[in-house]
């Protein structure tokens, strides 16, 4: 009998990848290494689970039992991979051994929690996975005030969705501006004028430094000596892909772990993708790219052939109030063309050639950015 195919983790890529590989094979063996329920669930709605009034329970859309039989796999939840022998082509889980006939990481990222003193910084919440939001539920739900560590994505996502559920939020970034690995700074002031006008507290250029526990709230302190209290701090300071089992099993890791373009690792037979994988040295954790490699990966897997092609790709921002959507690369941008209207904003970036690489649309103007991107994919 041939061993299985062994993925480690059980998020949006592991799942995708499954998936895929069961619209083209029925028959090959597969098993799921995961350290929690296997649920299958969509982690952007986290972004919205307390304007929704959503529990956990309310985001799983199918049971990770549920989903192990459709797809024909054998899911061993609950279940932590301690080591990797990629000599003999096996994995250690729970003091078992299982052999593998190719193996794949798909291990995911961890929240990056910052280094503090004081005598609370066990209380940081972090809410990356269903998991970690079972957890911190209730802790939020009797929250009124909530302090947010890291104004990028997640953190912006949360803040506003926290903020119109009903609590006084405040986000402090150390980076000069909201959303600054995404948007240039002219384009989030005008985001950071609309929160703080729904009420919400903006500090940016500055970080938290030390949180204890005074009664029943919580004392935090910034690098800039101000004291603050609150009900619950959460950490959205980026995260940290999953890499140690790689590294342990003596994989090229990076950032991530270093993939090439048909998602294999500098060991045969053990292939990444998803928010562990770096791809071209960078790190995708959005899901758009995911979707790519998981389709790329199957055929892989299953014929040996595909590479993969990332085009242009879009960034949706979950600000109901202030849309904004972005897409292409700002990198290579010497200069912004930049149209303001009361209806929102549209920015093409250009590069020394004068070749249109990437772009930010703002509120009604969000209906302008398939075109866009389209004009984006063509100046490729």
């Amino acid at each position: 009998m041939t061993n299985p195919l062994i993925i480690i983790g059980s998020g949006f890529a592991a799942y995708q990848l499954v998936k895929n590989i069961r619209r083209q094979n029925s028959e090959l063996p597969v098993q799921v290494f995961t350290a929690d329920s296997g649920d299958e669930y969509n982690k952007p709605d986290l972004s919205h689970v307390f304007t929704r009034k959503q529990t956990a329970e309310d985001l799983v859309s199918t049971p990770g039992n549920v989903f192990a039989e459709q797809q024909q796999i054998e899911l061993f939840c609950y279940t932590r991979v301690e080591s990797i022998d990629p000599a003999a082509h096996s994995i250690i889980a729970d003091g078992k051994c299982y052999p593998y006939s190719r193996l794949v990481f798909a291990t995911g990222a961890q929240s990056f929690v910052p280094l503090l003193s004081g005598n609370a910084t066990g209380d940081i919440v972090t809410l990356n996975s269903l998991q970690e939001y079972r957890d911190a539920h209730q802790r939020i739900v009797r929250a009124e005030r909530v302090l947010i560590m890291g104004g990028g994505l997640i953190g912006v996502e949360l803040a506003l969705d926290m903020l119109t559920s009903g609590k006084q939020v405040h986000i402090i970034e150390p980076g000069m501006h909201l959303l600054s690995n995404l948007i240039p700074g002219f384009l989030s002031t005008p985001l950071e004028c609309y929160l703080r006008s729904k009420g919400m507290q903006v500090d940016c250029l500055d970080y938290v430094t030390e949180m204890n526990r005074r009664s029943a709230s919580l004392s935090v302190q910034t690098s800039r000596g101000v004291s603050y209290d609150t009900d619950c701090v959460i950490s959205a300071a980026g995260l940290t892909p999953r890499t140690e089992l790689a590294k342990k099993a003596g994989l090229a890791v990076n950032r991530g772990i270093v993939v090439d373009n048909r998602l294999r690792t500098s060991v045969k037979d053990i292939y990444a993708l998803g928010d562990c994988a770096e791809i071209e040295g960078k790190i995708m954790a959005f899901l758009q790219p995911i979707v790519l490699s998981a389709n790329i990966l199957a055929k892989q897997l299953l014929t040996s052939e595909g590479e993969l092609g990332l085009p242009a790709m879009m960034v949706k921002v979950k600000t109901p109030g202030y849309p904004i959507q972005l897409g292409g690369s700002f990198e290579s941008a010497v200069e912004w063309q930049v149209n303001h209207t009361e209806q929102g904003t549209v920015a093409r970036a250009y590069d020394q050639n004068n070749r249109m690489t990437g772009f930010v649309v703002t509120q009604e103007q969000v209906n302008q950015a398939f075109p866009l991107l389209r004009e984006v994919q063509t100046a490729r």
